[in-house]
């Protein structure tokens, strides 16, 4: 079996060093965050993949629904030599463009991305099982800070999927889109997994599910900061949120302290005071609109080419091309 090659951008110090900038930054500010990044300890990434099949959290099935009717369609359109997908798994979802692409006939590499050495080797490791013959050339990296490092044979279809994006702001989707049209051709492509704004009941249920799962992977942030930087949290004194902001058209997650308390990072020397119902934003994930986001790929230098839903119209994949 092939082995596959790794190019290694970001070591555990520089993981270690960026989560204790971001725990600084956030439990200083006024209203207090920590980003979504830090979710995927193993346990998160256990609890994550528990959300995806819960009947309250569509996105996953529906994003799969449209990749499973149109993944023939997307590998006859860009005739794709390298597939890059960004926060790479060993998902079904993958699967089914590797395979309609290996049927068309065009593909040769897989570069998958992810920030976790292991779970790359273990999921490089898997596809080249699956798919013999197939180079695969993985990327230990963080997809807001080395999309330029990305190699891959041109023509190259470009994927982020699962509403990632929605979890960037809107000034971090437009510095990620014109980062990826850098590193692109023209007449590269960029495969685009989008949320889409519906009832409120729905999406708020997507994210405060009847078993309190995503309860658990809200509150195990609070686990990773006491493992990683020294903190003490009461992580059962802090009750999970999920509401929609209908401005900013996202959900919002959020921590919210039961009562007053004083919490310790060591590491950092720094002592955070909480209020009685203080909340603590974990994560925001945008909805979108076919306009927004034909809006913001063009700002972003690209062309929508193609746009696709679901039967029940709740999440979109978009195929644009760099221009």
């Amino acid at each position: 079996m092939t082995e596959p090659v790794l190019d290694v951008h970001l070591k555990p110090e520089d993981a270690a060093h960026a989560l204790r900038a971001d725990v600084r930054a956030g439990l200083t500010a006024d209203p207090k965050w920590v980003s979504p990044k830090w979710f995927y300890d193993a346990v998160g990434s256990a609890l994550f993949e528990d959300i995806t099949r819960l009947p309250e959290y569509y996105p996953t099935r529906a994003e799969r629904e449209v990749l499973a009717s149109r993944a023939g369609e997307i590998a006859a359109t860009t005739g794709a030599h390298s597939l890059v997908e960004l926060g790479s798994g060993s998902s079904e979802k993958t699967r089914l463009l590797l395979s309609a692409l290996r049927e068309h006939g065009t593909l040769r590499e897989f570069v998958p991305q992810d920030v976790s050495v292991s779970a790359l080797t273990e999921a490089a490791h898997a596809i080249i099982a699956d798919y013999p013959g197939l180079r695969v050339h993985g990327v230990v990296g963080d997809f807001t800070q080395h999309l330029a490092l990305l190699p891959g044979e041109s023509p190259r279809v470009v994927a982020f999927l699962g509403g990632t994006i929605g979890n960037l702001i809107p000034e971090e989707r437009e510095k990620f889109f014109r980062t990826v049209r850098d590193v692109l051709e023209p007449g590269e492509w960029l495969l685009l997994g989008t949320d889409l704004v519906k009832d409120e009941q729905t999406l708020v249920r997507a994210y405060d599910d009847a078993q309190g799962v995503t309860a658990e992977f809200n509150r195990n942030v609070l686990n990773v900061l006491n493992r990683e930087v020294g903190g003490d949290f009461d992580v059962d004194a802090f009750e999970h949120v999920a509401l929609w902001n209908a401005e900013q058209e996202w959900i919002e997650m959020r921590l919210r302290a039961k009562r007053a308390m004083t919490v310790t990072i060591a590491e950092l020397g720094l002592t955070v005071e909480f209020r009685e119902g203080e909340e603590l934003r974990t994560e925001v994930s945008a909805k979108f609109r076919e306009e927004g986001v034909k809006r913001e790929l063009e700002e972003g230098g690209f062309a929508l080419h193609r746009w696709w839903t679901d039967s029940e119209g709740r999440f979109a994949v978009s195929l644009a091309q760099a221009v």
